[in-house]
């Protein structure tokens, strides 16, 4: 405990590790016995909730310093519980410290979305911490040894860490590289002391007492260890004062030397029990020893994907794979079909595609009819992810198919979901509702509660597809039971529907509450194929607010980023538009083919439809004819303007079929601004799109109109969105007097 003007405040100290692969909760769990959580001691099953709760009940307890060394090599499960400790600091009596590398923390790193809560907490501060100058180098070295500074400045790069170790031994040569400034103060050990800071050097955590107990360090030793100023003494255990210099000591084991050092560590940990998966599969690994590593590595796996730290999850399942001994077909598959979910949550769609694939064989070859349904059933949905709607419709079906003959009820239950919502997606809504009625009924039969809740999202989604705008609230109903469940990408997935539908239904402040609400939840449990989809959305509905910049950014993060390609829909056509609406649009022809052929290979009415309203308006605006709109636009006006939830859609492309002269019959059950457009209320229908915050469509209504105040109106407002390919293509159409009589 320390004093600050008051009665005692408790420290609490976590160390984030060095591993290749962080454990989940690590620095969290440093400090779970002296904070009394016991959260980690209830077995498997605890969520994140449970842990945020169970720590900010540990912390309210008493006036706290909480510190949590090297951010830089957080986990991302510890983040969000940070980010949760953060917002509620100030009624916790807590003062949180973050120590980290602000050079190997970069824009994508998984403590990025913690350091900007710290930014803007009112109390808040940043300490950047510069290297030092010359003579601050000459002020440590003192006046012996200030001619040195500039040659101890060259060596350290100012670092104060370096400069001290040079100065503690200021009579002896100035050594050539900080490696031997650090190695020097071993240099008298005898070879069992040596070899004991070794093995402290192979572990990138504090050596707590009962593992110094198990690797026999007795009181003299550790009396001589800490004497090097090497290793510090810190709670109930002993850690290297510093990264560096544990690197330094682990470059003297001889590289044959190693995997024995490890096997040590490694006994001496499951003999004292405290050992975490992620520890254990790293002293394996060191140790070459296939049998734990393999154990251990599935154990950490399970841990991190259970924590929301995906990219940590894919990591331990490939260990765990290069570590399998036993010809094991299921065992194998099983590890693969983990993977690959894992893949496919961390954005890596086409390598989770090659990893279920690889299971098909080896489900057959282990005579195991569950796992190759479930392994179908899977790649189903990374083909529709993948924009291959033909593929993911036979292989959902061939999963059904499967199960049924085999009497299997949950992967029955699974692909016929699967089915349902690819269904829905289409637009085929009863059919969608009539196989989300067949999984509840399975997962009631087996009493699968993930498979119900997936079943309930698919129908409240159809539901809410139909315009039944009271299915809203059983949506957010079912996304927050998915949360209580722990079904992160389920919750996400209704999440993304959500805003998708909102959108198309234009609530679109109702959609960027979603969005507000789902995005940083991605972030948080490290799910960016959901980010990819959900900023897809963001993009649209900056397009319809007129924030054409903001729209084409996330466009474009969304086409550069590894993601799914049915999300990219929409940002190729905003990237294609956006240019076009502005008279800039040389190379946009690439992205609008590339629109069209993924609208249809998915072939959904909404999509398809949307596509062709924005073909049409390139084709208006630049007045130069389209194939694929003179070919697919009437007939698919006709064709599929009445599908569910396709109104809003038919309605955009009918009244850009109306400028262009193509429009042959007003189809029925229109939306009201679209209606109003056709039947020549222009002023209402501009009114309408003006009230929801549509301002280029209210713009281009009111150009429709022959009141010329209105038409004035239009113009301005195109001009003020810079829309100069829209204002050129009205200049070639409208009178002259007209345009001149505008003031554009």
């Amino acid at each position: 405990a320390a004093t600050i003007d008051g009665p005692p405040v408790r420290v609490l100290r976590g160390q984030c590790d060095p591993l290749t692969t962080p454990r989940p909760y690590g620095p969290l769990r440093d400090i779970a016995a002296a904070a009394g959580v016991t959260v980690w001691d209830r077995g498997a099953e605890v969520v994140l909730a449970e842990i945020c709760d169970e720590v900010v009940s540990a912390l309210v307890t008493e006036p706290t310093v909480l510190v949590v060394e090297d951010l830089h090599w957080v986990d991302a499960a510890t983040v969000e519980v940070l980010r949760f400790i953060a917002r509620r600091s100030a009624s916790l009596h807590l003062s949180l410290i973050v120590t980290y590398r602000d050079l190997e923390v970069g824009p994508q790193h998984p403590a990025r979305p913690l350091l900007g809560d710290l930014a803007r907490l009112e109390n808040g501060a940043a300490l950047h911490f510069d290297a030092l100058s010359v003579d601050g180098v000459a002020t440590l070295l003192g006046p012996e040894c200030r001619k040195d500074a500039p040659r101890v400045h060259e060596l350290t790069g100012g670092n104060p860490f370096f400069v001290i170790e040079v100065c503690s031994n200021p009579g002896r040569p100035l050594p050539s590289s900080i490696r031997d400034a650090l190695l020097d103060r071993a240099a008298g050990l005898s070879p069992d002391d040596l070899r004991l800071l070794q093995l402290a050097a192979l572990s990138p955590e504090r050596l707590d007492d009962e593992l110094l107990r198990e690797l026999q360090v007795d009181l003299p030793a550790l009396t001589r260890l800490e004497a090097t100023g090497l290793l510090v003494a810190e709670g109930a255990g002993l850690s290297y004062r510093h990264e560096l210099a544990r690197q330094a000591v682990a470059s003297t084991i001889p590289t044959a030397g190693e995997p024995h050092l490890h096997a040590l560590m490694l006994d001496a940990l499951e003999r004292s029990g405290h050992g975490e998966p992620a520890l254990l599969t790293h002293h394996a690994v060191g140790a070459i020893d296939k049998e734990r590593a393999f154990t251990y590595a599935c154990a950490a796996a399970d841990d991190a994907a259970r924590s929301g730290a995906h990219g940590e999850a894919v990591a331990f399942f490939e260990i765990a794979l290069r570590h399998q001994s036993r010809d094991d077909p299921a065992v194998r598959a099983e590890l693969l079909f983990r993977l690959a979910f894992e893949q496919y949550l961390t954005s890596h769609l086409s390598e989770g595609m090659e990893t279920v694939r690889a299971t098909f064989e080896l489900w057959q070859r282990a005579d195991n009819g569950a796992g190759l349904a479930a392994a179908y059933d899977l790649f189903s949905m990374f083909c529709y992810y993948a924009g291959d709607r033909h593929e993911a419709e036979t292989y959902a079906d061939r999963a059904a198919q499967l199960a049924a003959e085999a009497g299997l009820t949950v992967p029955h239950g699974a692909a016929r979901a699967t089915r349902g919502f690819l269904n829905y997606l289409r637009g085929e809504l009863d059919l969608a509702r009539a196989c989300a009625f067949e999984a509840a009924a399975a997962a009631e039969d087996a009493d699968e509660r993930m498979l119900r809740v997936r079943a309930d999202l698919i129908a409240a989604l159809a539901e809410l597809a139909a315009d039944d705008e009271a299915a809203r609230s059983r949506v957010l109903d079912v996304i927050a039971e998915a949360r209580a469940g722990g079904w992160d990408e389920l919750a996400s997935t209704g999440w993304s529907q959500l805003s998708v539908l909102d959108v198309e239904h234009r609530r679109l402040g109702l959609a960027a509450e979603v969005l507000d609400e789902s995005i940083p939840f991605t972030v948080r449990r490290d799910i960016p194929i959901c980010r990819h989809w959900q900023t897809a959305v963001r993009s649209r509905i900056h397009l319809e607010h007129g924030q054409w910049d903001s729209a084409l950014d996330d466009a474009d993060d969304v086409i550069r980023t590894d993601g799914m390609e049915v999300a990219r829909l929409w940002p190729y056509l905003i990237s294609g538009i956006v240019p076009v609406r502005r008279g800039d649009d040389a190379d946009v022809d690439a992205l609008l083919d590339r629109a069209w052929k993924l609208a249809e290979s998915i072939d959904e009415p909404i999509r398809r439809l949307s596509a062709l309203a924005v073909l049409a308006e390139v084709m208006w605006t630049r007045d130069v004819p389209d194939p694929r709109v003179i070919e697919h636009a009437t007939a698919d006006l006709a064709r599929l303007g009445d599908a569910p939830g396709a109104h809003w859609a038919a309605g955009e492309l009918a009244v850009w079929l109306r400028r262009l002269g193509l429009l042959q019959e007003v189809p029925a059950g229109l939306a009201a601004p679209h209606e109003a457009s056709l039947s020549g209320r222009h002023r209402v229908a501009a009114t309408w799109w003006q009230e929801h915050a549509h301002i280029f469509l209210a713009a281009l209504c009111l150009t429709d109109s022959d009141d010329p105040e209105d038409l004035r109106e239009g113009l301005a407002q195109l001009e003020s969105l810079g829309a100069y390919g829209s204002l050129t293509r009205l200049a070639s159409l409208l009178p002259a007097a007209e345009i001149v009589g505008s003031g554009s």
